[in-house]
């Protein structure tokens, strides 16, 4: 009997720890394990190289080289992922060792992740693009592999297409595809001319804290939920009405707009492409930061989405930050990092370093649909009080 089950790809993924890295490589490797078990497939093993920076010809040295096409060799694995852009020398250079296995990068993943999710015409001309300009320098040589392989991840999208074009056919595409960006953004500038005079706040956050949830909240909607990295690419609009503060019994409408979540090291060729997706957080009046405060890196990632923030021109926007999955929160072991002890109170997150560090701010549970009063009406008062700060 022959199994009609699918192969599941193995993984392993490769990362280099330099004096330069700020954040732990085992937290940046976590995460690409997380973006592997996402795209499909099931990761193996970590290897890590302690380097000054990373070998310019083949990313690792010679002799931790080796030790990986051992390890891929006797363990028959489909993917080596490398935790940082490779340059199109050293794709060759590791192919030629590590010979039918298919070599790729973070954006690389992250590029088949966004290929796989991407569900409206907006999200798949945003991903087209990212990945032929992605795929432009790298013409020649690097996907040459593609050839011997079939199907499986990192083959979604222009690269198994575009091996035989040439940079002037795939200049003329990524031309093609930004005048088609560019009507859509028309008719979204359009939409959203339409809505001023209203109130408009947006939801920004690392991928997988829990926006889509609060967005349902609010929303009292249904957009998806998943326990995955980027399980939304699109900006999601909703009309939500909330308490009005100064007038008791009234209600106060606003639109609200959940967007792609961020990530380190999230590709600048992709924020380029979804800026018209995230033109929702660039013309908002409120910026709903949304952060997992059970992450013991919840910190890094405020400042990923920051400097995202920051690269799109929506950097001095208003902001409410909102500690979601306060029920999850756990004090580390190794350290006092976190303020009191495990299992926190509602009251004692509010009087914490964590509260005082980030004002204007409040503590949620959105699982739990705990404390999301006090968000509705927070995000009221700060509507109002940006509307009177105008009108001065």
């Amino acid at each position: 009997m022959h199994s009609s089950a699918t192969h599941t790809e193995t993984a392993i993924v490769v990362g280099v720890n330099t004096p330069q890295q700020v954040i732990p490589i085992e937290e940046t490797l976590a995460e690409l394990e997380q973006l592997v078990l996402n795209s499909g497939a099931g990761s193996k093993k970590r290897f890590i190289q302690n380097l000054e920076h990373p070998q310019p010809k083949t990313y690792v040295g010679k002799g931790k080289l080796e030790e990986i096409k051992q390890y891929v060799v006797k363990n028959k694995i489909d993917l080596v992922i490398f935790d940082d852009e490779l340059t199109p020398a050293q794709v060759r250079n590791i192919e030629s060792e590590l010979e039918n296995t298919k070599i790729l990068s973070r954006t690389h993943l992250i590029l088949d992740i966004f290929a796989n999710n991407a569900k409206t015409a907006q999200a798949k001309t945003q991903v087209e693009l990212a990945q032929s300009i992605f795929m432009l320098p790298r013409l020649t040589g690097m996907w040459t592999h593609l050839s011997k392989q079939k199907g499986g991840i990192g083959m979604k999208g222009p690269g198994e297409k575009e091996i035989e074009t040439d940079r002037r056919v795939l200049r003329d595409k990524i031309s093609l595809l930004k005048s088609k960006l560019q009507d859509i953004e028309k008719i979204g500038q359009t939409q959203r001319k339409s809505r001023d005079g209203v109130f408009r706040c947006a939801l920004v956050g690392y991928t997988n804290v829990g926006k889509s949830t609060v967005m349902n909240l609010l929303s009292r909607s249904d957009v998806l939920v998943e326990n995955k990295l980027f399980a939304t690419l699109d900006a999601t609009v909703r009309k939500v009405v909330i308490p009005h503060p100064d007038n008791q019994g009234g209600m106060l409408p606003l639109l609200l707009s959940d967007t792609v979540g961020f990530i380190r090291k999230l590709p600048t060729l992709l924020i380029e492409s979804f800026k018209s997706t995230l033109a929702e957080a660039m013309e908002t009046d409120l910026l709903i930061h949304v952060v997992d405060i059970s992450n013991p890196a919840f910190e890094q990632q405020m400042m990923s989405v920051k400097e995202i923030l920051h690269e799109i021109g929506a950097s001095n926007k208003p902001e409410l930050i909102v500690f979601n999955k306060i029920d999850a929160f756990k004090e580390s072991e190794d350290d006092d990092f976190f303020v009191g002890s495990t299992g926190l109170t509602l009251e004692q997150f509010e009087k914490s370093w964590i509260a005082k560090e980030n004002s204007p701010a409040v503590f949620i549970s959105a699982q739990n649909n705990v404390n999301i009063e006090k968000l509705r009406n927070t995000i009221a008062e700060l509507l109002l009080e940006q509307k009177r700060a105008n009108f001065r």
